[in-house]
């Protein structure tokens, strides 16, 4: 089998409708579908038993944690790649799966494409995602999961996702497979999903947390690269002062001269 599609949900049952139709809706049909149910309490699992002809597997359980859940679908997935579409995200259009696989043409360990960001109900951005990934890339964003076909493979090389962290697990993942196992790669020009942006990394009020579990993570992989980059930056920041102040003084004088020279007499 070519693709497992994963889908976790935690009493969204509204939002999971909107994923599962989606994944239906495809053209293309060589995939299974997994759905990881944290143990709902609305009415997730009716929505899930309403479609439990198209799923190869679902459960409904309490678990530890959105990356708990991941692992637990990844455990169940059969598929030689793997995608994470959480209840809310849905697929951009009826098509995408088929150009990504129905001519066969890719065999690399990830393929990524472009997102489109949502937010109440409505698309605010359009994220497009660069050919060439970089360590400073990964320094400063990620791969969106809803955009990103990963070879199931690649979880035995590197592991499963690292359930001690509240936010930055897959990003782990991803800065560990580019550059620490470089990993082979495609971009795919197009929008692959809607990312549903309601979730826990995209509250402003969790960005701290999720910038200090990051910075964990570089210290632990890649010291010596983070003390460049951060030595780097440093003496651009220094540049940009010293520009800024020289420009500054240069537009006094100017400005001196030309009140000077405007309150003379004529």
């Amino acid at each position: 089998m070519k693709l497992s599609i994963i889908s976790i949900n935690y009493n969204h049952a509204t939002d999971l409708k909107k994923t599962i139709k989606s994944v239906k809706n495809q053209i293309w049909r060589d995939f299974e579908y997994i759905i990881i149910d944290g143990g709902s309490t609305d009415e997730s699992v009716t929505v899930i038993k309403q479609h439990e002809t198209d799923l190869a597997y679902w459960v409904s359980e309490p678990d530890k944690g959105v990356f708990h859940a991941m692992n637990k679908g990844i455990e169940k997935a059969k598929g030689e790649y793997l995608l994470m579409l959480n209840a809310g995200d849905y697929l951009a259009d009826s098509s995408v799966l088929e150009r990504v696989f129905a001519s066969n043409l890719y065999k690399e360990d990830i393929l990524f494409g472009d997102v489109y960001r949502e937010a109440a109900g409505k698309i605010f951005q359009m994220s497009h995602c660069p050919d060439v990934l970089t360590f400073n890339l990964f320094r400063n964003g990620s791969l969106c999961h809803q955009g990103t076909f990963i070879k199931k493979q690649l979880h035995e090389l590197i592991d499963l996702y690292d359930e001690d962290l509240k936010y930055s697990s897959d990003w782990k993942f991803f800065v560990l497979a580019i550059c620490k196992y470089n990993v082979s790669y495609k971009h795919l020009p197009f929008f692959i999903a809607v990312c549903d942006c309601s979730g826990l990394t995209c509250n402003p009020n969790n960005f701290l947390a999720m910038k200090q579990e990051n910075e964990q993570v570089l210290k632990q992989y890649f010291p010596a690269f983070l003390h460049d980059y951060m030595h780097y930056e440093q003496i651009k920041s220094k540049s940009f002062k010293n520009q800024v102040s020289t420009v500054w003084q240069s537009s006094k004088m100017l400005l001196k001269n030309w009140f000077l020279k405007a309150s003379l007499p004529r």
